[in-house]
């Protein structure tokens, strides 16, 4: 499969213990198994391409906006919101 290249990665221990163990019973290296396992993920990622994401429409019924906020002043908003509760 071409040029091999040396690297790290931080496994779980229970993890990486496993993985021994399959690679023992099948008469593998460990390096084998993490080799086809990530084969296999890559393969499946790519089979398994997301469709892009699109909102949904959510239209209100409705006037628009309400006189008293169209000029965009946020002190008519947050009355609006609160009623005088806080805010």
């Amino acid at each position: 499969m071409g040029a091999h290249m040396k690297t790290t990665i931080d496994l779980n221990d229970a993890l990486f213990d496993a993985a021994k163990a399959v690679a023992g019973r099948r008469g593998e290296t460990f390096r084998s198994i993490v080799e086809a396992a990530l084969r296999e993920y890559l393969k499946s990622s790519a089979a398994t391409k997301r469709q892009p994401f699109h909102l949904r429409r959510h239209a209100f019924k409705g006037k628009g906006l309400r006189p008293e906020v169209a000029e965009g002043s946020w002190e008519a908003i947050r009355e609006i919101t609160y009623g005088g509760r806080g805010g």
